[in-house]
């Protein structure tokens, strides 16, 4: 497949196709509270491409190591061509979606998805372009199957829907699939370079991407139960949410 051969072309295929699928869902209707306030209409667009995203990424990365568990024993040079798609159209959507927070002015409000995106682009950029780690990159797409939950979280309270029976049900879902899919993948990784750090090709790079996601994972993992399972009093609650109006990720 000529595509296989080149990396640029794909990526930015990815990243146009998002960016029609952002465009595209600017036609559909938004919840009546959500239309209020633009800030919140556009996370909701923004969240509704993460989601598609999610949806492809996550669910396609399982499948890949099911249909090649060498993926997990060979973390540097294993690189299946799906993996290898997988891995340029996420590429792609990162890209478009930096672009996106940055040009409507959430930069600041959305610093902490930056931070990821950024750390994110580096690592996949490396292995785009020089076909290694592509399995690695397969197994940190774990994460989206918790995306998918953390998605629906975000979505149901710019509806105001915390009390919700989805948002019930859904917040056990989210913390199952973040401790499986999201602290395990990255467990896993951390695991295997500290385990191979010595014979690793660039293997500093990539502990510090990995080590620093891992941080930011902690400390979400933290605010996510303290927020969903001991939350504070509802006047405390109320004084936060209007503390984070601004902010694109809020607990």
């Amino acid at each position: 497949m000529a595509l296989l051969h080149s990396p640029l072309l794909l990526v930015v295929c990815s990243a146009l196709a998002f960016r029609v699928l952002s465009r595209l869902l600017h036609a559909l209707p938004v919840p009546k509270l959500v239309e209020k306030d633009w800030t919140r209409t556009w996370r909701w667009r923004n969240l509704s491409v993460s989601m598609v995203h999610s949806l492809l990424t996550g669910p396609g990365a399982v499948l890949c190591v099911l249909q090649f568990p060498d993926i997990l024993t060979n973390v540097k040079d294993c690189s299946p061509k799906p993996a290898y798609l997988l891995l340029c159209a996420s590429l792609g959507y990162f890209l478009m979606d930096a672009a996106d927070i940055i040009m409507n002015g959430q930069a600041k409000a959305s610093w902490e998805f930056l931070l990821h995106h950024a750390l994110v682009i580096s690592s996949f950029t490396y292995a785009a372009f020089t076909g290694r780690y592509v399995a690695g990159t397969t197994i940190a797409l774990f994460v989206e199957v918790n995306s998918i939950f953390l998605h629906t979280r975000l979505m149901l309270k710019l509806c105001s829907a915390q009390d919700s029976p989805l948002y019930r049900v859904n917040r056990y879902l989210n913390l199952l699939t973040f401790i499986s899919f999201r602290l395990g993948a990255h467990a896993f990784l951390t695991w295997y370079l500290l385990w191979n750090f010595l014979t690793l090709p660039h293997g500093t790079f990539f502990m510090t991407t990995v080590g620093t996601i891992d941080i930011v994972i902690l400390v979400y993992f933290y605010r996510l139960v303290r927020a969903d399972f001991f939350p504070k009093t509802k006047h405390l609650q109320g004084v936060r949410e209007t503390y984070s109006e601004k902010k694109f990720l809020t607990d």
